[in-house]
């Protein structure tokens, strides 16, 4: 997958019925607004008859402001019945690390920032324990501990929001963050709350799916990044991995085995939706490559 845009560049992301004209029409719009397209990808599903593309186009030599090529495509969506959503460059996008006591999925996103491999600005941590804020002290990055129980889970999650907000946050990380989230969270950030499961779903849904992992003697466990949703567990899936597994693997080596696969499968998932490949349709994700 490329790398990342320049300030210039913006990425366009569409969705529609499938119908004749689609790539030609929208390519028409931004020509004729002296936008030069960079890369395009596209796939069309026969079963649901629908159309999704991501473009990728450079604004450089764009021949209009912002708010005049919103309405262009606007106008072109109208006519063709589509969803779309138009990122740009310029913009660095800020997300929220939420996690409890695991720290591997956590070090793993923050060694990738400060590698660069994932492009977006990270302003704060939010846990419901004080076990990991050495970790945020490393990296420098404020860790705010919210403590959570049944009588102020509430309170809790409303100081958790009010937080995302204060900060402007455009996508949510749960690192492993063991916790449920009410539905009125889960609608505050629709498809920008990207969780980690330990298991390859549909398999081992909930909180214990290494030790039925091992019950049921599987010769393969894995992970699985997906958007969070009102349904535990059954969100859009982004991305998947599997490793092997023996007869001789107790719940700890399930478990020893399962944090690789998961680092994994959490880094390329959010490097992807900051990199604007990914489309949610139904409860089905399209991933461009």
């Amino acid at each position: 997958m490329s790398a990342r845009p320049t300030a210039t560049h913006a990425t366009l992301l569409v969705s529609c019925p499938d119908q004749p004209g689609l790539v030609a029409a929208l390519a028409q719009v931004l020509s004729a607004h002296g936008i030069n397209i960079l890369s395009a990808d596209q796939h069309a599903d026969a079963e649901v008859g629908q159309f999704f593309q991501r473009i990728v186009f450079d604004l450089a030599e764009a021949s209009c402001d912002r708010a005049t090529l919103e309405a262009a495509i606007g106008h072109c969506a109208t006519r063709f019945e589509m969803r779309w959503r138009l990122n740009y460059g310029a913009h660095k996008k800020r997300v929220a690390i939420l996690v409890s006591k695991y720290e591997h999925c956590l070090y793993d996103l923050l060694l990738r920032h400060r590698a660069g491999e994932l492009d977006c600005e990270i302003p704060l941590l939010i846990s419901n324990h004080e076990d990991l804020r050495e970790v945020g002290e490393q990296f420098r990055i404020p860790y705010h501990c919210l403590p959570v129980s049944k009588a102020n889970k509430r309170e809790q999650e409303d100081a958790v929001m009010g937080l995302l907000r204060e900060h402007e946050i455009d996508l949510v990380v749960l690192a492993r963050y063991m916790q449920i989230l009410s539905g009125e969270f889960i609608s505050a950030y629709p498809s920008r709350i990207i969780n980690i499961h330990h298991s390859f779903l549909p398999a081992f849904i909930g909180g214990r799916p290494y030790h039925q992992a091992a019950e049921r003697g599987v010769k393969l466990i894995g992970a699985t990044a997906h958007y969070a949703t009102e349904d535990l567990d059954e969100g859009p899936i982004i991305e998947q991995d599997v490793i092997r597994a023996s007869h001789a693997d107790t719940v700890q080596d399930l478990m020893r085995k399962g944090r690789d696969v998961e680092r994994n499968v959490l880094g390329r998932a959010v490097r992807w939706h900051l990199q604007d490949r990914v489309l949610v349709y139904g409860n089905r994700t399209i991933v461009f490559g």
